[in-house]
């Protein structure tokens, strides 16, 4: 009975982790750091970019950026236990898959696919992005109804709030040499997922200083969203934000600094085992590492250390991380 509890244990604080840095995907076991391997070995089907993934119905479903091919983006499946190649949910050479895709969730009333493409990267910001939604089979539902929100819209992050609704993190003009280029743009929108309905800017950097080009997020229990946020505005800092899940107001942050003051920049968060966020560097001189951030007083350790086996770590998801809300199932 030891020895199975210990299984069940390690299985639920099994932490994927895709590494742009070699175009795999690895795995831990949380509870003491032990890395697990590289379950999607690097360039596995054709793998170059993992960028969101969810686990679902004993599948590991990960977002491929194709970078630097010239293919436009896909959905890859793989088997959660062993790793082998599934097959493809949403391939490149589909007529209506994404350009340049960054997260994904499945949700809503019909647990569809929602993927976050940042949109066309061609050097101009007037190619905006779409939150591109799929059935179960990967056949294209349409993009989400974004015409209401007039400014540059590229999706970057998503997931389901409390309330039902799309939440979508998503910047602006970001490209240097295009006039509207602005890096301190940052957004998280409102959708309702049964219409595609846009709802309405749930934040900005116009009503919380520190929300630059966000791009993970997540709710916690109390269901206040949690954003990371990079570096911009007056403190040049790298931050986790805070928000009010009711009004989208900022509670609190926690910065993110290596231990030498320099600066440790995430992409995304997830929650995991005793209500900690987990948090992976993906630059700097601590990249690499994996930090667990305590939620109430704002401190972090380290849970996997810099210079190990993540080169540049972006997305990740628990085994037990419910595919719509990215909430922590796990005991």
């Amino acid at each position: 009975m030891s020895a199975l509890s210990a299984t069940q244990s390690s299985v639920a604080q099994e932490l994927f982790i895709g590494d742009v840095g070699d175009n795999s995907v690895k795995h831990f076991d949380i509870a003491n750091g032990t890395y697990l391997g590289a379950i999607v070995p690097s360039s596995t089907a054709g793998l170059r970019g993992p960028m969101g993934m969810i686990v679902t119905e004993g599948q590991l479903v990960v977002v491929n950026q194709n970078i630097n091919t010239g293919s436009r983006g896909e959905v890859l499946k793989f088997d959660v236990t062993s790793g082998t190649f599934i097959g493809k949910l949403v391939a490149s050479s589909d007529r209506d898959a994404p350009f340049f895709p960054q997260g994904i969730a499945r949700g809503g009333p019909d647990q569809n696919f929602y993927v976050a493409d940042v949109g066309v990267q061609s050097g101009k910001c007037s190619n905006q992005g779409d939150v591109k939604m799929y059935d179960a089979a990967g056949a294209f539902l349409g993009n989400l109804d974004r015409r209401a929100f007039t400014s540059e819209f590229h999706p970057r992050g998503v997931v389901f709030g409390p309330d039902g609704l799309l939440y979508v993190s998503a910047v602006g003009c970001l490209e240097p040499k295009d006039p509207a280029f602005n890096r301190l743009t940052g957004y998280i929108l409102r959708f309702n997922p049964a219409t595609k309905a846009f709802v309405d800017v749930f934040a900005s950097d116009a009503t919380v200083p520190d929300l630059h080009r966000p791009e993970g997020l997540v709710f916690d229990s109390q269901g206040n969203l949690w954003v990371a946020s990079f570096q911009g505005g007056a403190t040049q800092n790298d931050n986790i934000l805070k928000l009010n899940g009711h009004n989208g107001r900022l509670i609190g942050e926690i910065p993110l600094l290596a231990p030498d003051g320099s600066r440790a920049p995430a992409q995304a968060i997830i929650f995991g085992p005793g209500g900690n966020l987990f948090v992976p560097v993906t630059s700097g001189t601590i990249a690499g590492a994996v930090l667990q951030c305590n939620p109430a007083n704002k401190q972090c350790s380290t849970v996997v250390q810099a210079g190990g086996p993540l080169l540049s770590p972006w997305f990740l998801v628990f085994r037990n991380s419910d595919p719509a809300t990215l909430s922590y199932t796990g005991q």
